[in-house]
């Protein structure tokens, strides 16, 4: 996990988290880096992906639907930071934020280990169909 403490949201906060993480190794000479990104205002649209292109063209802007959190695996992540590091919330300072949060991507990087999907295209089928059998507004899973 790499991460940056900024006192703000936007496009230079982003540009720099950019910066960060395509200045070091092994992005910095990959082939190709994949940015996986919801619909936040610093990254929505094309200008967006350009400009992370121009500037690093082996970085690809890869924006999740809108409303489909449950794809984005930083999203996990966010809610183990909010419970792990962030409750209760009784901080003097945002410098003592910050470091609660650096400390705890550090800590996080010395034990977490890679996460193995499991769901398969028949549970997403079996879902589907089960969830047609309740609502007959529901998707319906592809005829095999």
């Amino acid at each position: 996990m790499i991460g940056r403490c900024e006192p703000t949201t936007g496009i230079a906060p982003f540009t720099r988290l950019v910066d960060q993480v395509m200045t070091t190794e092994p992005y910095a000479s990959a082939r190709r880096v994949f940015w996986i990104v919801d619909n936040g205002a610093s990254h929505r649209n094309w200008a967006a992906a350009k400009r992370m292109n121009d500037a690093y063209p082996n970085a690809h802007m890869i924006h999740l639907p809108v409303h489909a959190s449950w794809l984005n695996q930083v999203e996990i992540y966010f809610s183990a930071v909010q419970r792990k590091a962030l409750t209760p919330d009784d901080f003097c300072d945002l410098d003592e934020v910050a470091a609660r949060l650096l400390a705890f991507q550090n800590r996080y990087n010395a034990t977490a280990r890679p996460f193995d999907w499991t769901f398969t295209r028949a549970d997403l089928h079996e879902l589907l169909h089960r969830l047609g059998r309740h609502d007959p507004h529901a998707p319906q899973p592809f005829a095999a």
